[in-house]
């Protein structure tokens, strides 16, 4: 894209208006993705309910989360008095801008790839490190207890399960030889026989079983939604906050699953390779079987959610650190010594 404005401007302000129009490439049909996941969350929530979820709202209800969207736009902003105002307003600007910022390094297909740098895993992990600011600052800045217990708890669960994650991506790091996100994509082809895609190892299933739950703990969705357990917190980190900055923790959120969805497909379902290694399943486009891996997960998410109880927070601390931590650790050394041995590094 940066040859095609080169042509008719100089390359410094080529390279920058390729770069936005790469941004809004992926950001603007992520937003219309996050209002439609809404839609679907919903509806499968109100199937697995034998309720019919939205259905009045445009055709099918496929309307009802523009609408919600309109309604929180048009909504005031309410800033508690004793709130820091500014970094009452600036939390959930945090969270939805480092939930959009991991997906510059996600490959949608060979080369169509906003950033496509060496260290794109290591980028990831950084991010979504950073998601933990923004849900702190809320609690904090809102000075009222119940948000700044429930921003306590969700940081603690945050970092707990981060832990995990990165001893995990180290497995496939390992396997992969590389941190370049497209290098592992590549990594997975004619992996087994002829299945694409790391989750046919045997060393390497359980280390995705491990990344799918943690992914959801991550993100806090069901049954690891303990920063919204209504019993004692009222609402979780965001109790106080109204409007449209409301709204942004919400889009965050599920910008936030979309990314686990897609890091669930490219680390161990093959990315944008179709799942055999069949010359003619090549001829769909990667986007597409990419697009439908993502959907795929996002199912499973929501089915988890419609159907697991929530668990207990000791539950899910034990959970985090006295198995996952653990197991992940073992399959490090396991992984590593195997590969060793069978001189997959020489």
């Amino acid at each position: 894209m940066t040859e095609f404005f080169q042509t008719w401007m100089p390359f410094e302000w080529a390279w920058a208006l390729a770069t936005i129009c790469g941004i809004l490439l992926i950001a603007l049909p992520l937003m219309l993705g996050v209002a439609m996941i809404i839609y679907a969350d919903r509806k499968i929530w109100a199937a697995m309910a034998l309720r019919r979820g939205p259905n009045v709202v445009g055709p099918f209800g496929l309307l009802q989360s523009f609408a919600d969207g309109l309604k929180v736009f048009l909504q005031e902003t309410i800033v508690p008095s004793a709130a820091n105002k500014g970094l009452f307003l600036l939390a959930p600007i945090i969270t939805f801008t480092v939930a959009l910022m991991a997906w510059a390094v996600i490959p949608f297909n060979a080369g169509a790839i906003l950033a496509d740098i060496n260290v794109g895993l290591l980028y990831i992990l950084a991010i979504s490190s950073l998601g933990v600011y923004g849900t702190i600052i809320a609690g904090w800045s809102s000075n009222s207890k119940y948000p700044f217990f429930s921003a306590m708890r969700a940081s603690a669960q945050m970092i707990s399960y981060e832990v995990s994650i990165g001893f995990i991506l180290i497995c496939v790091v390992l396997w992969a030889g590389t941190f370049n996100m497209n290098g592992i994509v590549m990594a997975q082809q004619h992996h087994v026989w002829i299945i694409n895609g790391f989750v046919a190892n045997p060393l390497l299933f359980p280390i995705w079983v491990m990344f799918l739950i943690s992914g959801m703990a991550e993100t806090q969705r069901a049954p690891f939604d303990l920063t919204e357990a209504e019993s004692e917190l009222v609402a979780g980190y965001q109790t106080e906050y109204s409007s449209m900055s409301f709204a942004l923790y919400w889009l965050g959120e599920y910008a936030n699953v979309l990314l686990m969805c897609a890091l669930n497909a490219v680390l161990f379902w093959g990315g944008y390779l179709p799942p055999l290694d069949i010359p003619v399943l090549y001829l769909v486009p990667g986007v597409v079987w990419l697009l439908l891996k993502i959907l795929f997960f996002f199912f499973v998410f929501s089915w988890v959610k419609a159907t697991v109880p929530r668990y207990r927070y000791d539950q899910l601390m034990r959970l985090g650190w006295k198995v996952f931590l653990p197991l992940s650790l073992l399959f490090v050394f396991v992984i590593s010594g195997y590969l060793m041995a069978t001189g997959h590094f020489t």
